[in-house]
């Protein structure tokens, strides 16, 4: 007698249990919304609709968004808005943030200067439309049943992420600007959001090293994050990637010890794996870090070159330096510093400190380079109380991260992420509607998950 095969309604309903688990439904719209939060727009269909002289563009993951908190708020309906009274400190800060943008947007005015007020709007909306994710994850996310789904969602989207900029790294396939093999790769998310994307991914499967017991993934999901994670960190290049991970993996090993969880094995493992991510994402930039060693003056110039990524932000990172400075407790206006009226008084000097730069280098109308650092960029363009905000802000997360490691594997995972996205923005601008914008708002919210049927150990 033979076993006859399970109909295919089951076999589906049996793959999906074992990605999801038990996790309700909100929970699974939050992971269902990954792949298109993670997605560069190029590749998604996008509705355009004119505002004056600018345009709104709504695309696949503003819909993603939008399904997200439609899910928290009939959960909150249903199961209460609890959540949201234990994370009241970070929420307000972040409102008081995002209403920061906002009143700057005034600023320009106030200094008569042009500025296209229309389209810094929408840039201010767009960027509180991704930050709705923080409250709508807080309300999904409740419990480590509650979190399986995202960060199989994000582990299961980095294997995919990473196939596909591998491919690029061979010439397989093509990139936004061709076929370009053997340098970093944006897969189909871009290189900044690439590296986030696998460095979310890669401490997915050091938590489950880290405490050993596979949480908060599981077993072999740990193992595929680890390696997804780590190749694609890689693939990107992204330097400021790996000094996230080495925060994640510092802030992991303390949380281990903390816990009791942690053993010798488990930390040369981790320390192993990303000395390895560190080397091969090194390699990747041999030749950039090769002409910023010139450019600092630590070995003899060879040759003369075009824009260099690091020497380049050097450059950028002193102009706005010199803006904040001209205008310290007001700023200049959200994103006013890529203007030439915020940056030109400060372009002699420049050309004066580093003469050794090319003129595609220095900011101009023809290449709004922007400052390209986040920390710098918000106390440029949003004064002391913006900066002071966003640091607020990410303090408040990490202490309620800390706070809740013994209640929650989401905590953790919260912290791991921030540390990630810190890294990462530190590579970029303040620019809204990013993969990484969306990476960051959820790991602040998942560092005030409290799970009271759960306590780690």
């Amino acid at each position: 007698m033979t076993a006859e095969p399970l109909p295919r309604a089951h076999a589906s309903a049996g793959t999906a249990r074992a990605l999801v688990g038990d996790a309700p439904a909100g929970a699974i719209v939050l992971a269902a919304a990954v792949p298109f939060l993670f997605l560069h727009p190029t590749y998604q269909p996008s509705l355009s609709v004119g505002l004056g002289s600018s345009t709104v563009d709504a695309t696949l993951a503003d819909a993603a968004i939008a399904c997200v908190v439609v899910a928290a708020a009939l959960r909150g309906r249903s199961e209460g808005w609890q959540p949201l009274a234990g994370a009241r400190v970070v929420l307000g800060l972040a409102a008081a943030f995002v209403l920061a943008g906002a009143i700057s947007l005034a600023t320009p005015s106030l200094l008569g200067e042009e500025y296209d007020l229309t389209t810094h709007a929408i840039s201010v909306a767009k960027f509180a439309w991704y930050a709705a994710l923080l409250p709508a994850t807080v309300l999904l996310v409740r419990s480590g049943e509650d979190l399986m789904p995202l960060v199989r969602a994000v582990v299961a989207w980095s294997v995919a992420a990473t196939s596909w900029g591998l491919l690029q790294f061979l010439g397989i396939v093509s990139e936004f600007e061709g076929k370009r093999p053997g340098q970093r790769e944006p897969s189909f998310v871009g290189i900044h959001d690439f590296a986030a994307l696998s460095g979310a991914a890669l401490v997915v499967g050091a938590i489950g090293v880290a405490l050993g017991d596979g949480r908060p993934a599981g077993r072999r999901w740990s193992w595929v994050a680890l390696a997804t994670g780590a190749l694609g960190v890689i693939l990107s290049g992204a330097m400021t990637a790996v000094f996230g991970l080495w925060l994640a993996v510092a802030a992991l090993l303390l949380a281990a010890r903390a816990l009791g969880a942690l053993r010798a094995r488990r930390a040369v493992a981790l320390a192993a794996i990303t000395l390895l991510v560190t080397a091969g994402t090194a390699a990747m930039r041999a030749d950039t870090i090769e002409r910023f060693a010139e450019f600092l003056g630590l070995r003899d110039r060879v040759e003369e070159t075009g824009v260099e990524s690091y020497a380049h932000r050097t450059l950028l990172a002193y102009i706005g330096g010199r803006i904040w400075l001209d205008r310290p407790i007001t700023g200049v206006g959200w994103q006013a510093s890529s203007e030439e009226w915020a940056y030109g008084p400060f372009l002699e000097d420049a050309r004066e400190r580093f003469p050794d730069e090319p003129d595609q280098a220095f900011p101009s109308p023809a290449h709004p380079w922007g400052i390209q650092l986040l920390y710098l960029q918000v106390a440029a363009d949003l004064g002391i109380a913006g900066i002071a905000l966003l640091l607020g802000l990410a303090a408040a997360a990490v202490t309620a991260g800390v706070r809740g490691l013994r209640s929650s594997p989401a905590a953790l995972v919260g912290l791991g992420w921030l540390c990630v996205a810190a890294g990462v923005w530190a590579g970029i601008g303040l620019v809204a509607g990013l993969p990484l914008g969306a990476l960051t708002w959820i790991a602040i919210a998942l560092a005030t998950v409290r799970d009271p049927g759960v306590v780690v150990r």
